[in-house]
């Protein structure tokens, strides 16, 4: 089997890259890491188990890094320090300083298993995969805002654009601050070629545009459910065309899912995703998808 590649945001994950967390997470300062009241480092160490037991039922190979009490707290957020394409990965930069020891993790497993690194994001450039969105092969959608700068985006650019893909950026509202976290991805989740969940009140206009003009059809997020949850009732991981996996405790987004006739597996995340600002797209890399 090919041991990479990925340019699509549904297709069947095969494999993909998580850290298991650990005494890092548990002994994490909450205030130093903008975690929420809900934060419980123990709690949130079984409650990614449970992730990771679903992520592995739907067939997946998991990839692991292990906390070994580094201090990175967040780099169980696999989804943001590397970005995979079908000529190898990209090294990222991360725009929160706190995480700038993480792409070198994700660089040292890709060498590990001989997968090439295609290019790397180099200061003062910053991209986080959490802003990236593969629109189809040739397209990545990349959202410019406190995490992911314009120097990122010309890097990333310039560094796909002789493999035929065009990168298009999107300025994303500040929300709730320059310490919060708005990803693109806090916004919009692929659930399908055809298919995404969004929370349009947020989503960058042209880009909101565009995805109607491409005739995807889009599940409106309860507006309620998101703001409860900080944005994380959205953020949802496609283990396969409209199979996803989601945090417990949102039944209308559930349930709008459900009725485009996609399967909705949950767990319960508190703890974890709602208390540390990341959901299950967040603590995965895919490094291999691809059609069955």
């Amino acid at each position: 089997m090919t041991a990479y590649g990925s340019q699509e945001m549904s297709a069947p994950l095969l494999r993909v890259l998580m850290r298991r967390p650990g005494a890092s997470l548990k002994a994490a300062d909450p205030a130093k890491w903008h975690y929420g009241p809900t934060f419980d480092g123990t709690r949130a160490v079984h409650q990614y188990k449970a992730f990771a037991d679903l992520v592995e039922k739907s067939g997946t190979e998991i990839v692991w890094l292990e906390d070994e009490g580094d201090g990175l707290a967040d780099a169980m957020f696999t989804h943001d320090p590397s970005l995979m394409s079908d000529r190898g990965a990209i090294i990222l930069r991360m725009g929160k300083p706190l995480r700038a020891g993480e792409p070198a993790l994700h660089e040292k497993a890709y060498a590990e298993r001989q997968i090439p690194i295609l290019g790397r994001i180099e200061a003062p450039g910053t991209v986080e995969g959490g802003d990236c969105i593969w629109l189809d092969a040739k397209t990545l959608v990349v959202g410019r805002g406190v995490r992911t700068n314009q120097s990122g985006i010309d890097q990333l650019s310039a560094i796909l654009a002789p493999h035929g893909v065009s990168v298009l950026a999107y300025d994303l509202p500040l929300w709730q601050g320059e310490e919060a976290c708005l990803h693109l991805m806090s916004v919009m989740s692929p659930l399908a070629d055809d298919l995404a969940l969004v929370f349009a009140p947020l989503l960058p206009a042209a880009f909101y545009q565009l995805l109607k003009a491409r005739g995807i059809r889009l599940i409106e997020a309860s507006a309620d459910e998101f703001h409860a949850s900080n944005g994380l009732s959205l953020n949802v991981l496609p283990t396969r065309p409209h199979e996803v996996i989601m945090v417990e405790g949102f039944p209308a987004t559930k349930a709008a899912m459900e009725a485009a006739g996609c399967k909705v597996e949950t767990f319960e995340a508190d703890a974890l995703c709602i208390a540390c600002e990341g959901g299950p797209t967040c603590l995965t890399r895919p490094v291999l998808r691809r059609a069955a």
